[in-house]
């Protein structure tokens, strides 16, 4: 009966959380908030040529063109900032945690190139970042497969341009705002597809990095996940995020009680 009782739980939450996720955007946010936020999501742009002139600076101070930070193979492109509050350290720990745990190694199966989205930051700020990554992922073949960079406006803005990312800074709280996701590139610097959202898996992972180094094209669902401010004087996260937050523990407790009734009705039987 226990065992019963907790596969139910078990079910349940997994459920909560699915509904938690799934609920449209339309629901939980007034009508403007939703035009703000939507406009701030990825518009997949499979097929887009990247614009492989646009020059970026690596951790060691090199000024190269973006084709020079391309693999053979695929190219996952990684978008945020390295002093990022929020969930860019978190999209690149599952990112990497993804491809450790699906055997993927650099640079045989897959080229890493996170690319700030703030001017302002300096190789510098992106080699701790670098650092820091590696002493959690340990990858022998980062030397030669890894690229953290920073650029100019200019190649910022070409390069969202070409792969849909759309961001928006928040001169009151110094933070930007900007769509969580990962984008995949052909070995010709082609968009090939996306992996939007963040928890990222193993098998999505490899299937988005086969499909770049073939040079084919993938849909990609359409996530809205945004890495926003968290308010630091009231302690609560913003926007969807908040409400999102609300929804799904109300959903947990309807949930939960629907489970133990059920366990309830099955032991009286």
């Amino acid at each position: 009966m226990m065992g019963y009782r907790a596969a139910l739980l078990r079910h349940g939450m997994v459920l909560v959380v699915v509904l938690a996720c799934i609920v449209p955007a339309w629901w939980i946010q007034p009508a403007a908030a939703q035009d703000t936020l939507q406009a701030l999501a990825f518009t997949p742009r499979q097929g887009a040529v990247l614009p492989l002139d646009a020059p970026f600076t690596d951790t060691s101070g090199q000024t190269r063109p973006l084709r020079a930070f391309l693999g053979h193979g695929a190219t996952i492109v990684s978008m945020g900032y390295y002093a990022c509050p929020n969930m860019c350290e978190l999209e690149r720990t599952d990112l990497l945690d993804a491809l450790a745990r699906g055997g993927l190694k650099t640079p045989a199966d897959y080229t890493l190139l996170v690319v700030s989205i703030d001017p302002a930051e300096t190789r510098f700020t992106a080699r701790q970042a670098l650092v820091e990554d590696l002493a959690r992922f340990p990858d022998p073949g980062a030397g030669q497969g890894w690229h953290f960079v920073t650029g100019a406006p200019a190649s910022i803005r070409r390069l969202s341009r070409a792969v849909g990312f759309h961001a928006r800074y928040d001169e009151k709280l110094h933070q930007y705002l900007h769509p969580m996701g990962l984008v995949f590139i052909t070995p010709a610097g082609i968009v090939s597809g996306y992996v939007l959202g963040i928890g990222y898996q193993p098998g999505d992972v490899r299937q988005a990095v086969v499909h770049a180094a073939r040079g084919e094209q993938a849909s990609a669902a359409p996530i809205l996940l945004l890495c926003f401010h968290y308010d630091e004087t009231t302690g609560r996260y913003t926007l969807a995020v908040e409400k999102l937050l609300k929804l799904g523990g109300v959903l947990t407790v309807l949930m939960l009680g629907t489970l133990l009734g059920m366990a309830h009705w099955r032991g009286q039987r």
